[in-house]
């Protein structure tokens, strides 16, 4: 194998690959990178047995073949070459990087040890791709990170006809994302769960293209793979076999007051007086008509903090607690300038949507918003000290 391509293109795609490796693989060879040249085309692709990633770069080849070489280290190498074209040579168990004036030799690994990646299932739609980026970051912010329960750290994804819902949840707050998509099929119905971390990483790496084509399988239980493919660059995962939590009869389905929360100044405000809220206490919120005033903090050992900020507010006054952390979360993912939160009770979960701006038309008139996708973050409350 021999060829010779572009640094920056080579580092771009070697780093989007070595991602999806395993931190601690059960075997040698899954740290490995598999480098493929056939006509003037490089594969680039690694695989686990439970998360593949492939992406294809023109290079200008001499010879082609395949190496395993070990992909955490490649990256580092690739990414700090200097900037000239860099000729790769695999000559039997090394393989030789020249770049400018550095070269570099390394000790390739078998490849006839190295698993064959899975194909792609067949093609469910498509989707633009930054809407699904936008989509897959708001919901998975929500998801556990308790690999003991497998159910939690995964986003439920639900495709009924032209419409997508994605869900997520950690038992203290839950995000529901639907937005629209093109099925391959005019009827199409599937309810997936998908590992939280794979997909918000692969979401947010597949925008080099216009679209991200979804494809699905489901064979018996745990073979089911989602793939997922952009410009030059796809990736399959491996399903979770758990059952997720029936979210929709969590989410409240009427409220007793409301806020509409000017996102910018109330992130803000929030930010500050959480500095002094120790581990696991609560960020406490006093709604009353024109405003809320936020505490945390309040004996006489720990630091205190008080701030208002002017709040359209319907109903009766209300002072109900949050994890400072969980509720900034789902602030930052509302992605509008106004967010209206609704609560029934302060001891009951209360629910932040975004609210879409009026578009003004050519004339500088304003005109109704386009109804965006629709988001909801959930999120429980902390009990209140007396």
């Amino acid at each position: 194998m021999k060829f010779r391509v572009a640094r920056e293109v080579l580092a771009e795609a070697v780093a989007w690959t070595a991602r999806s490796l395993p931190p601690r693989p059960s075997v040698p060879v899954l740290a490995g990178i598999m480098l493929e040249v056939e006509g003037n085309q490089l594969a680039v692709s690694g695989f686990d047995y439970e998360v593949s990633a492939r992406s294809e770069i023109d290079v200008q080849s001499t010879e082609g073949g395949r190496a395993l070489v070990p992909g955490r280290l490649l990256a580092e190498i690739t990414r700090a070459l200097p900037p000239h074209p860099v000729e790769i040579v695999a000559e039997g168990a090394r393989l030789s990087i020249s770049c400018g004036n550095a070269k570099f030799s390394l000790p390739t690994l078998p490849v006839e040890d190295y698993p064959s990646l899975p194909s792609m299932p067949s093609t469910a739609g498509t989707v633009d791709s930054d809407a699904f980026a936008e989509a897959v970051s708001q919901v998975a912010v929500a998801a556990g990170r308790d690999d003991t329960l497998p159910m939690l750290t995964g986003v439920r994804l639900e495709i009924e006809d032209d419409l997508v819902t994605l869900a997520a949840t950690d038992r203290y707050r839950l995000a529901v994302r639907e937005f629209a998509w093109r099925p391959e099929t005019p009827v199409l119905s599937a309810a997936v769960l998908v590992p939280a971390r794979t997909l918000a990483d692969a979401a947010k790496t597949l925008t080099s293209g216009p679209e991200v084509v979804l494809s699905l399988s489901s064979g018996g239980a745990g073979e089911g793979i989602l793939g997922l493919s952009g410009k030059d660059r796809q990736t399959t995962t491996r399903l979770l076999d758990a059952e997720f939590v029936k979210y929709r009869a969590i989410m409240p389905s009427e409220s007793t007051s409301s806020a509409m929360l000017p996102v910018g100044l109330f992130t803000d405000a929030a930010k500050r007086v959480a500095l002094v809220a120790e581990r696991g206490t609560p960020l406490r919120c006093e709604f009353t008509p024109g405003q809320v005033t936020l505490r945390a903090g309040g004996t006489d050992e720990e630091g205190q903090a008080e701030e208002r900020c002017d709040v359209d507010f319907d109903g009766d006054a209300l002072t109900i607690g949050f994890n400072p952390t969980f509720l900034l979360d789902g602030l930052a993912a509302v992605h509008t300038d106004r967010a209206r939160m609704d609560f029934t009770t302060a001891l009951k979960p209360a629910v932040l949507s975004g609210v879409a701006e009026p578009a003004a038309d050519d004339g500088g008139e304003q005109r109704p918003a386009e109804r965006p996708g629709s988001y909801r973050y959930l999120i429980m409350p902390v009990r209140l000290p007396g």
